[in-house]
């Protein structure tokens, strides 16, 4: 199949498809002597692979680890729990720092008034120079 029947089975964009292969995230594929891209059903196995990975927000190097990990058939599944799990520490750090963001949000725009006047704590908050370190949480 060509680079767009290849998306369309996969779900990654040909766009996607040419840039993993740049980088070296998946192998480049047979071509024609035209030079036309020519992929298998292993290939769209793996951009599939590949795509549920970036659904669960894996970045390309642990996405590198995991394919790996997946084309080792003696690998440990501890190396990929070890993994998965790193990943959800990652997450809900990033979770704890959007609620806090939002926190700050709602704190900033409870405080303005909203109406016709100019003055306003959200403008004032993200023009104050910040402090090092400082999260300018408000909660």
């Amino acid at each position: 199949m060509n680079i767009g029947q290849a998306a369309a089975a996969s779900g990654v964009s040909a766009k996607m498809i040419r840039h993993y292969e740049a980088i070296g995230l998946v192998p480049a594929p047979v071509r024609t002597e035209a030079g036309y891209r020519v992929y298998g059903e292993r290939d769209v196995h793996t951009l599939r692979f590949i795509r549920r990975a970036r659904d669960l927000g894996f970045a390309i190097p642990r996405i590198r680890d995991l394919l790996a990990l997946w084309h080792d058939e003696g690998r440990a599944s501890r190396n990929v729990r070890a993994i998965a799990l790193s990943h959800v520490r990652e997450l809900e750090e990033r979770m704890r720092q959007l609620q806090t963001m939002a926190a700050t949000l709602r704190h900033l725009a409870a405080h303005c008034h909203g109406d016709g006047r100019p003055d306003c704590p959200i403008i004032d908050d993200l023009a104050a120079p910040a402090a090092t370190g400082d999260t300018r949480s408000h909660p």
